[in-house]
């Protein structure tokens, strides 16, 4: 396929870039600046503000794209003002979203997160159940959060009026760890891995779920190849199938959110807060990579 990546040349949007042009697709990402990591065969680097609806509308009609993956994004809570992060993502997903249906680009996937479960709130996080996923209920407690939702929202809307003319699904990645970060790069939060499972409270506002990048990639390219074939609209969990922690979660989730306790006695030996059970189930995906094969290979 010939696919759009919007944010592509971010930590998430260079892996998946780089995985889809691996798998043969053909691939034009989209960001403000692009990058040298992206200067390659197969893939099309296109330097624009996407929150300018009319060009963005344009250039994605040039493309004739069979498909789009929207990752573009305000992508860490807080690191803005809080009207900033809720008007720039809103204004992106509306832009790029709508923009791909103008275009005539059949299959649109947008990437939300984890945190619409709102996790971490300041009022007394309580779970229902855990592991978390697709059926939990959302609970946005802050403007990144939300704004990830409105994705979802946004490409829900536009499924209505377009019907099964235009395939959507929307997936919810988990801490993403890039290739570089296993050596030592820092992570999303300024952090390294190695940091990370030394110290639980690092881990432990996102309740310890990350997710290889180049596991998000591979769940990319099979979600292309099913979109006309699943249900219409789908939401997908994507997380590695362990946590980045050295302890059970049973034991250290009450430890920093007390009020998961009672929900957090079900997850036992290495399992994770989060379930990507549904990809598994209607895609065939599952993640191919841990911390512990991950850092075990470099330090050989």
């Amino acid at each position: 396929m010939r696919v759009v990546v919007t944010g592509g040349s971010g930590r998430l949007g260079r892996s998946l870039v780089t995985g889809l042009a691996d798998a043969g697709h053909e691939l034009i990402s989209v960001d403000r600046a692009p990058v040298a990591e992206l200067d390659r065969d197969g893939v099309r680097q296109l330097s624009l503000d996407l929150t300018d609806a009319d060009a963005t509308a344009s250039a994605l009609a040039e493309t004739s794209a069979d498909a789009l993956i929207h990752l573009a994004a305000i992508a860490v809570p807080f690191s803005a003002p809080e009207d900033v992060i809720i008007r720039t993502n809103a204004a992106l997903a509306q832009s790029v979203l709508g923009g791909a249906v103008g275009a005539g680009i059949r299959r649109v996937v947008a990437a939300s997160s984890p945190t619409v479960f709102g996790y971490g709130a300041p009022r007394d996080w309580r779970p229902e159940r855990l592991p978390l996923d697709e059926t939990s209920p959302t609970l946005p407690w802050n403007a990144y959060a939300l704004s990830k939702l409105l994705i979802e929202q946004t490409a829900a809307m536009l499924q209505r009026q377009t019907g099964d003319d235009v395939r959507f699904a929307a997936f919810r990645p988990c801490y993403v760890i890039a290739p570089e970060e296993w050596a030592g790069a820092p992570t999303q939060q300024g952090h390294t891995v190695q940091q990370r499972l030394d110290d639980p409270a690092l881990s432990a506002p996102a309740l310890f779920n990350y997710v290889d990048a180049r596991d998000v990639a591979a769940f990319a390219d099979t979600l292309l190849g099913a979109l006309d074939d699943i249900p219409n609209g789908e939401v997908f969990m994507v997380g590695a199938d362990d946590a980045l922690a050295r302890e059970p979660l049973s034991e250290l989730l009450p430890r920093f959110h007390p009020g998961a306790a009672d929900a957090a006695s079900a997850l036992t030996g290495t399992s994770p807060a989060f379930s990507s059970a549904k990809a598994a189930r209607l895609l065939g995906w599952r993640p191919t990579r841990s911390w512990r094969t991950e850092l075990a290979a470099v330090a050989l």
